[in-house]
C-alpha cells in the first residue's frame, strides 16, 4: 500500500499552540510555584514574631488588605509570609519598638506576569525582526521580479472579440476595409487560401493622417477574424538601457506565436522604426536594436500560423525601406480622410449613441465640414449633444449640430466681449468684404454664413463658404479666386476706413500659403512653369516645405509670390468699388443682426 506523504502544517498552527501552552503555563503552573513559595499564617503570628524580633522587612498591601514579610523561622533561614491586615494603630509603634531593625517596602508591589516578561522581553523583539526581514525580502523579490520583466512585453491582450469593434462600426474608410477583408478571410478559412498556394500578408501598414480611424481599423479586424488581439504603442519598446527593447520585441511575439491565430497592432511604429543612420545615432543605440529586432522577428515568424502584424503612422516618410519591403509589411493601406459620401456615414454612425429630433440634415453638416477627420465629426456630434443639454432640450436639433461646426472651426462665442463700435463697424465692412468679392467671383464656394460675433479663437468674425461638392482638383483659376477672396477683408477697410488693421493677419497667412505652393508646387507661375521648386515633408502631420532650389531662385520666388498676391488685391479693390452701394447697405444689415445666412446676404446682394 503506497504511503501517502503527510502533509506540512503551516507555521501558524505552530505558533498558536505555543502562544496557548504559555498561556496554561501562566493560567495554572505560575499561581502555584507562587503559592509553594509563601507561607500564609494568622495575625497573632506575625505579632508574636514582631515581638521576637525575627521580622526583617515588612510590606503592606493596601489594595488586598494583605501584609507581607519576610522574618527569620526556627531554622535561622529566612522565609516569605503572608497574613491579612488588621487595622491596628499601633502596628507601625510595634515594629519600631521590635528587637531587630524592620525595613519598610510601603505598598507591596504586584509580581509581574512571567507570560508579559516573555512577550516583551522575547516575541516581541523576535517579530520585529522577523518583521523586518520579511519587508526586506520582499523588495528584494520585487526588484528582482521588476529586474526579470525588464524584457516583457507589456502589451494589451484583447482575448477574442473583446476590442468589441467591428466593420460595422468603422464609416467612411470602405477601401482600407476592403484591403483588410482579405485578412479576416484568411484567418476564418486559411485551408481555401492553402489550397491554391497563397500566403498571409505578414503585415500590413496603415497610414493617414491623425484621427483617421487607424487604430480603430485595427480593433475591428481582430474583432471581425474573433482571435486575440495585441496592442501596443511604439514608445513601450523605448528603454533607457540598450537591449531591453529589443527584449520586449522578442517576447511579443513569443507570445503571438503562442496564441496564434493572432494580431499583433503596434501604433506609432515610426517611434521604432525611424530610418537608421538619421540622427547621428551609432549601431548601438537602443532605437535601432530594437529595430533590428523586429525586423529579424517578421523575417522569423510563420504567416501560415496565422500571426498577422498591423501598425499604425502617420509618418510613413521617417520608417526605414527594410521595414517597408515586401515580406515585411506586405501592405500600405491609406486611411485617408473621408469624402463627403464618407463624412455622412460617420456622422450617421456616431448619431447613433445620441438621441437626435428629426428631421436631421446629415449631408449639409458634411459639406460643412471638409476637411474634418472620423474624430472631428465624433467630436462635432458630442458637442452638439452638450449644446442641446445646456438648451434645456431633450434631443439633438439641426441648430445643434450647425452651431457645433462652428464651435470646432472657430471656437465658441465670447458672449463677454465688448468690441467698440467703430470696431464693430470695421469687422462688419472686413467680413463682408470678403463675402462680396467671393461672391462677384465665379470660381468660388458660396457663402453660407456671415457672423460679427468674436470667437474663443481669437477671430472677431467669419464669413463660412462651403463647396456644394468635394473638390478633388483646384484649377489656376480658383487657386487666383481664392487669393482674390482673402484679400478682400483687407481692400474693404482700405477704402471705407482708408486705413489696415491687423484683422487681416490670418488672412495674409493663407494669401501667402497658396500664392507661394501656386508658384513653387503646382507649377502656375508664368515665369518658372513646371519647374519643382518645393517639397513637403510630413503630408499627413505639418506639411513642412522645404526649399530646394537656390538663394538667388529663392529671392525670385518672393517676387513671384508678392506678384501674385498683388494682383489679387488690386482685383477686389476694383470688384468692391463697383458694389460700394450694396457694400454699406448689407453692412448697416449685418451691424443690426450680427449674424446672416448665405440666403439673406445672396437677396440683399442681388435685389
Amino acid at each position: 500500500m503506497e504511503e501517502k506523504p503527510n502533509p506540512r502544517r503551516p507555521l501558524i498552527v505552530y505558533y498558536i499552540g505555543s502562544l496557548l501552552l504559555i498561556m496554561l503555563f501562566n493560567a495554572i503552573v505560575y499561581p502555584m510555584l507562587i503559592r509553594s513559595r509563601i507561607n500564609e499564617v494568622d495575625y497573632s503570628t506575625f505579632l508574636q514574631l514582631v515581638e521576637e524580633g525575627r521580622v526583617r522587612e515588612v510590606q503592606l498591601d493596601s489594595v488586598n488588605q494583605q501584609i507581607a514579610f519576610t522574618a527569620i523561622d526556627r531554622a535561622g533561614s529566612e522565609q516569605v509570609y503572608v497574613t491579612g491586615a488588621v487595622p491596628d494603630p499601633d502596628l507601625v509603634n510595634r515594629l519600631l519598638a521590635s528587637k531587630s531593625p524592620v525595613r519598610f517596602s510601603g505598598v507591596m508591589p504586584r509580581p509581574h506576569s512571567p507570560l508579559l516578561s516573555f512577550l516583551t522581553n522575547w516575541i516581541v523583539p523576535i517579530l520585529i525582526f522577523v518583521g523586518l526581514g520579511q519587508f526586506f525580502s520582499k523588495q528584494m523579490q520585487s526588484r528582482m521580479r521588476n529586474a526579470m520583466a525588464f524584457g516583457k512585453s507589456n502589451a494589451r491582450v484583447y482575448v477574442k472579440a473583446q476590442t468589441g469593434k467591428t466593420f460595422a462600426d468603422v464609416a467612411g474608410q470602405d477601401e482600407a476595409k476592403e484591403a483588410l477583408q482579405e485578412i479576416v478571410d484568411f484567418l476564418h478559412d486559411p485551408e481555401r487560401y492553402a489550397e491554391i498556394g497563397a500566403t498571409l500578408p505578414k503585415g500590413a501598414l496603415l497610414v493617414g493622417p491623425p484621427g483617421t480611424g487607424k487604430t480603430l481599423l485595427a480593433q475591428a479586424v481582430a474583432g471581425e477574424a474573433n482571435v486575440p488581439f495585441f496592442s501596443i504603442s511604439g514608445s513601450e519598446f523605448v528603454e533607457m538601457f540598450v537591449g531591453l527593447g529589443a527584449a520586449k520585441v522578442r517576447d511579443l511575439f513569443k507570445q503571438a506565436t503562442e496564441k496564434a491565430p493572432c494580431i499583433v497592432f503596434i501604433d506609432e511604429i515610426d517611434t521604432i522604426g525611424k530610418k537608421r543612420g538619421d540622427g547621428g545615432f551609432t549601431g548601438n543605440d537602443e532605437r535601432e536594436q530594437t529595430l533590428n529586432q523586429l525586423l529579424t522577428e517578421m523575417d522569423g515568424f510563420d504567416s501560415r500560423k496565422g500571426v498577422v502584424l498591423l501598425a499604425a503612422t502617420n509618418r510613413p516618410d521617417a520608417l526605414d525601406p527594410a521595414l517597408l519591403r515586401p515580406g515585411r509589411f506586405d501592405r500600405r493601406i491609406p486611411v485617408e480622410l473621408p469624402d463627403l459620401a464618407g463624412r455622412i456615414s460617420i456622422l450617421e454612425v456616431h448619431a447613433k449613441k445620441v438621441r437626435m429630433a428629426e428631421p436631421i440634415d446629415f449631408a449639409a453638416i458634411a459639406r460643412a465640414t471638409a476637411g474634418a477627420s472620423g474624430a472631428d465629426l465624433a467630436n462635432i456630434i458630442n458637442e452638439a449633444a452638450l449644446r442641446a443639454v445646456r438648451m434645456g432640450r431633450k434631443a439633438v436639433q439641426q441648430i445643434d449640430l450647425e452651431e457645433s461646426v462652428e464651435v470646432v472651426i472657430a471656437g465658441y462665442q465670447r458672449k463677454n466681449a465688448a468690441l467698440s463700435p467703430k470696431e464693430r463697424q470695421m469687422v462688419a465692412y472686413h467680413e463682408l468684404g470678403h463675402a462680396i468679392v467671393a461672391a462677384k467671383q465665379g470660381h468660388s464656394a458660396p457663402v453660407h454664413k456671415i457672423t460679427i460675433v468674436p470667437r474663443t479663437s481669437g477671430a472677431l468674425g467669419y464669413t463660412l463658404q462651403i463647396e456644394e461638392a468635394d473638390r478633388h482638383l483646384i484649377s489656376k483659376e480658383e487657386a487666383f479666386a481664392r487669393l482674390v477672396t482673402l484679400t478682400g477683408g483687407r481692400a474693404a477697410e482700405e477704402l471705407i476706413f482708408n486705413t489696415v488693421t491687423t484683422g487681416a493677419a490670418n488672412d495674409i497667412e493663407q494669401a501667402t500659403g497658396i500664392a507661394r505652393a501656386m508658384v513653387t508646387r503646382y507649377g502656375m507661375s508664368d515665369r518658372f512653369g513646371m519647374m519643382a521648386l518645393e517639397t513637403q515633408t510630413n503630408p499627413y502631420l505639418n506639411g513642412n516645405n522645404v526649399l530646394t532650389c537656390s538663394s538667388e531662385t529663392a529671392a525670385q520666388v518672393d517676387l513671384e509670390v508678392m506678384k501674385l498676391i498683388s494682383k489679387a488685391h488690386e482685383t477686389a479693390i476694383a470688384i468692391l468699388k463697383d458694389n460700394m452701394e450694396k457694400l454699406h447697405e448689407i453692412a448697416t444689415y449685418l451691424l443690426e443682426k450680427e449674424t446672416i445666412s448665405g440666403e439673406e446676404f445672396l437677396q440683399l446682394l442681388n435685389a
